[in-house]
């Protein structure tokens, strides 16, 4: 069975800087030796939706294991936030792991959401503020892996970061080691950070948590074709590719590909690129690590470790950090 992709209202249109951007990074990855894709385009409307659907799918263990994790442990992980915290979100989509914590934030000074996908983060921030009309909420549109300008609402505010999802894991370990003291950097001395660290385990279970029967990662991986069409100005054929998903043991990280059924040649924005049959687009790696592996990471990039926790399985944890020293931007 292969899910369709949603019918959704048109999303609101990238700022002229933004689509500039992101054709100049869809050209480049297509022409390189290695064709590739950055994974953050995922996440227009339609590739937002389609990856809650697959949090919701049941080979998907990630999100339902953080989210028992939070719940768990909720009153915990609050208590490493400072007392009338500013709490930056980067990445924030969907805020049902937030709510796993707010019941435990009842002093907090303001929720920064930070996401790329304007429209989702409108709405997610509205529907937040519905359900919880003391919290103050400051929702910035920007790619959180870049400089940007937090709110007056969170200078004067000690600040702490909240970064979960296991995101951390699709960046190279060290681009990881970047975002992470990209993000001191933004939240200041001694600030706090929540991330969600995936963790290695069985190949079985991890392959196909990336290749759900249903075909719901399929299509969300064929979409960021749809919406090149859409935004850059392409001819892809979406059925002449293929969705393929695998554990890379070597290098502890599952791979996503968009995999050419056949020798053909596609025009992005007036340039013709052929690709070979068989040939690949590598659009996501997701890197898992050990609870060690990952706070020596943190360390390397100048974090502390200062607690973690996990669910029964081992499935899947979440580290709070320190920053123990800053490199301002």
């Amino acid at each position: 069975m292969t899910a369709p992709i949603p019918h959704l209202p048109p999303a609101t249109p990238l700022s002229e800087p933004e689509s500039r951007r992101f054709a100049e990074d869809v050209i480049a990855g297509l022409t390189a030796p290695r064709k590739h894709l950055a994974a953050k385009y995922f996440y227009d409307r339609q590739g937002s939706a389609l990856f809650e659907a697959i949090t919701r799918l049941p080979e998907y263990y990630p999100t339902r294991t953080e989210l028992g994790i939070l719940a768990r442990h909720g009153a915990e992980i609050a208590a490493t936030l400072p007392a009338g915290a500013a709490l930056v979100e980067f990445g924030s989509g969907s805020t049902q792991k937030l709510r796993r914590l707010l019941p435990h934030l009842g002093d907090l000074a303001v929720y920064v959401p930070v996401d790329v996908s304007a429209d989702f983060l409108r709405s997610e921030a509205e529907e937040l503020g519905r359900d919880f009309p003391s919290l103050r909420v400051a929702p910035v549109a920007a790619d959180f892996s870049r400089v940007f300008t937090l709110p007056p609402e969170a200078e004067a505010a000690p600040r702490a970061g909240f970064f979960p999802g296991s995101t951390i894991g699709n960046f190279e370990p060290e681009a990881a080691a970047a975002l992470l003291r990209h993000f001191a950097a933004i939240l200041g001395p001694q600030a706090t950070l929540i991330v969600g660290v995936d963790l290695v385990k069985d190949k079985a279970v991890l392959e196909a948590a990336y290749d759900d029967a249903a075909g719901v990662t399929a299509a969300f991986n064929l979409n960021l074709l749809a919406r090149i069409n859409r935004e850059v100005g392409a001819d892809f054929d979406l059925a002449a590719f293929a969705h393929r998903a695998f554990f890379d043991t070597a290098q502890s990280r599952i791979e996503m590909h968009l995999v050419s059924r056949r020798a053909q040649r596609v025009t992005v924005a007036t340039m013709p690129i052929s690709f070979a049959a068989g040939e690949t687009i590598h659009t996501e790696n997701s890197y898992k690590y050990t609870i060690e592996s990952f706070r020596s990471l943190a360390r390397s990039a100048g974090w502390e470790g200062r607690a973690v926790w996990t669910d029964p399985d081992g499935l899947f944890s979440v580290h709070a950090l320190t920053a123990s020293s800053i490199r301002r931007h």
